[in-house]
């Protein structure tokens, strides 16, 4: 813990954590909210407030079995700094009453092979049962596991701007743990969480924040100078931007999203970029009249579709409490609706990735193989070729499948189509 330790700061984490637990707001919004409201806290204070509220996120099933039957947000707390951020009762004592002394060292004595699967893997009953239809009992535990650890911190190297090599030397120069990814040519992985809001790297655009698995879309759909390419759910345009790098600012390239705000930021990012190739554009749906102008006329088209978000679960844990079978049901469907528009966009010959942050059948393999059914046209393509012709070794087969456990990386899943 790189703080000192204090009722204050612990109180913070409490209030924040109530707030959290009442809000129907996502997770990091609230957060930023709080930290605005409350600028006296510094760098390192706040991150010790999220790190410690998230970890409650993250384990809130199993933290709530050690509470027994008092479930409050002192107590999950508490429970949190003892049984994960290794905290001892005497390190704690500035905070603890006499009975929660007492009540604490019973909660650090609760077993955790004896809660059921579910509860000891903190996920919500129905996302286990899916889960354990698609994966081993095994898989499932380790990818839980995964799931609950922190995502470390990726960035992207904008190509326009600089290479990976000359990047990694200034920020290895300016005293941040930096390493290339594995697996995108463009990827750095930083250790830890360094403010870099005001970095003179990320000011001039030579740098975003992006993790691996996102990057790695961008190569799947292999943008050329000079074609006509959308990224048809752009929200805050962190691929397009990636797409307009690889394009080398040439041709044309639409971000079209229904939300003007996400849209809005990436209105800053795209003047740091560099890049004069993007066109932002609001549509009401995915059945727009632009939408419509443009059928049969695009060479690329990539859907990052809406979805559930279950493969980002270390940045967004609350997402596991937030979605439930209807709401994935309904973003199944909506999912089928943008896809097929997105379809009709291809010009013969070009190429289409459909791709989600989820780790749900129903919202990936359903969703692609309902519409190759639909629209023959399409054909499979292996998403590991497409990757090796630019020298990225990955073994993810003929769909992009990835897993924090295995890759590191958010998990994503990706299909490659091209109309014939």
């Amino acid at each position: 813990m790189n703080v000192r330790f204090s009722p204050a700061l612990f109180r913070h984490a409490e209030v924040l954590l109530s707030e959290l637990l009442r809000s129907s707001f996502p997770a990091d919004l609230v957060v930023s909210h709080y930290f605005r409201q409350h600028r006296e806290l510094g760098h390192a204070d706040r991150g010790f407030v999220a790190e410690t509220v998230f970890s409650v996120l993250r384990r809130k099933r199993s933290l709530s079995a050690r509470c027994a039957d008092e479930v409050t947000s002192r107590r999950l707390l508490l429970a949190a700094l003892a049984s994960l951020h290794g905290m001892n009762r005497r390190e704690l004592a500035v905070v603890l009453s006499e009975s929660e002394s007492k009540w604490l060292g019973q909660a650090k004595a609760v077993h955790m092979d004896d809660l059921p699967p579910a509860v000891r893997l903190d996920l919500p009953d129905w996302l286990h049962d899916e889960l354990s239809r698609q994966f081993s009992a095994e898989a499932v535990e380790q990818l839980a596991a995964a799931l609950n650890q922190p995502a470390p911190l990726d960035l992207r190297v904008n190509s326009l701007k600089a290479n990976r090599q000359e990047v990694l030397a200034r920020l290895l120069a300016d005293g941040l743990t930096a390493s290339p990814c594995p697996y995108s040519p463009l990827g750095i992985r930083l250790t830890g969480k360094p403010a870099l809001s005001r970095h003179p790297l990320f000011l001039d655009g030579s740098i975003e924040v992006q993790d691996e698995g996102s990057q790695l879309l961008g190569f799947l759909l292999q943008p050329r100078r000079g074609e006509m390419v959308a990224d048809f759910c752009a929200g805050a345009g962190g691929k397009t931007l990636l797409l307009g790098a690889m394009m080398r600012s040439q041709g044309r390239l639409y971000a079209f999203d229904v939300d003007e705000r996400r849209l809005a930021r990436l209105k800053p990012r795209l003047a740091r970029s560099g890049l004069s190739n993007v066109h932002p554009v609001r549509i009401d749906s995915e059945r727009d009249t632009r939408i419509r102008r443009l059928a049969g006329k695009l060479d690329r088209v990539l859907v990052d579709a809406p979805c559930s978000g279950l493969g980002t679960l270390r940045r967004n844990p609350d997402l596991k409490w937030r979605q439930t079978p209807a709401s994935v049901a309904e973003l199944c469907t909506k999912q089928e609706a943008i896809l097929a528009a997105a379809g009709g966009l291809v010009k013969p010959g070009g190429r289409l990735v459909y791709a989600t942050c989820s780790v749900l059948e129903a919202e990936n393999e359903v969703i692609v193989q309902s519409f190759l059914a639909r629209f023959p046209e399409f054909v499979l393509c292996s998403a590991q070729e497409i990757l090796a012709r630019q020298e990225i070794a990955i073994d993810i087969g003929e769909r992009l499948r990835l897993l924090p456990q295995h890759h590191g990386t958010d998990a994503f899943y990706g299909a490659v189509m091209e109309r014939k």
